[in-house]
């Protein structure tokens, strides 16, 4: 059992309906961890250093982890007994998803530069630094070939994941989302 991370929409009963299959657009264990580098480590994240090394603005991708789902606050409202921070919650929950409104062509803009980008780039593991407290076991791996679907028989590699992501976007366009988020679990 581990963390996973989904991918949701403003109206994903709508995304859900027909012939929505989210395995077309799963995420990897790997990519989860990736984005979770953040509060993970010392130093700079991949996700930071891919954004300076391809000069595109990874925010909008940052931004997509601060969406909190309405039954997660109303669980997290049912825990809390102080009424100042339920209320610093609910801003705060408020702030976020106003903040990510609309957000869907901002995140495929920052995807579609990654891909195209990322495309140019040999050898990206060795431009990366070196994670040196050993908390991302198959960086090297995820990272090596970014054309490759598969780093193995189970794992997307960073470029499938990338892929699958812009697949999505494109699918939830189709669909009329306006907002796109994770959702981990």
């Amino acid at each position: 059992m581990g963390l996973d991370i989904l991918l949701g929409a403003n109206n994903q009963a709508d995304l859900d309906a027909g012939h929505y299959n989210p395995d077309d657009h799963r995420l990897s264990r790997n990519f989860c961890h990736f984005m979770c580098r953040r509060s993970a480590i010392v130093g700079l994240p991949e996700l930071d250093q891919i954004g300076q090394l391809t000069g595109v603005d990874i925010a909008p991708l940052y931004e997509m982890e601060e969406y909190v789902l309405p039954e997660d606050l109303a669980a997290w409202l049912e825990d809390e007994d102080n009424e100042a921070e339920r209320n610093r919650l609910v801003q705060q929950t408020a702030a976020a998803a106003a903040a990510m409104a609309g957000n869907i062509e901002r995140v495929t803009a920052t995807v579609q530069a990654l891909l195209a980008h990322l495309a140019t780039i040999e050898h990206l593991p060795s431009r990366l630094l070196p994670d040196k407290e050993g908390t991302f076991a198959d960086e090297g791996a995820y990272f090596a070939n970014f054309f490759a679907s598969k780093m193995n028989r189970f794992d997307n590699t960073f470029g499938q994941d990338l892929r699958n992501l812009n697949s999505f976007l494109h699918y939830a366009k189709s669909k009329g989302s306006e907002t796109v988020f994770f959702v981990y679990g």
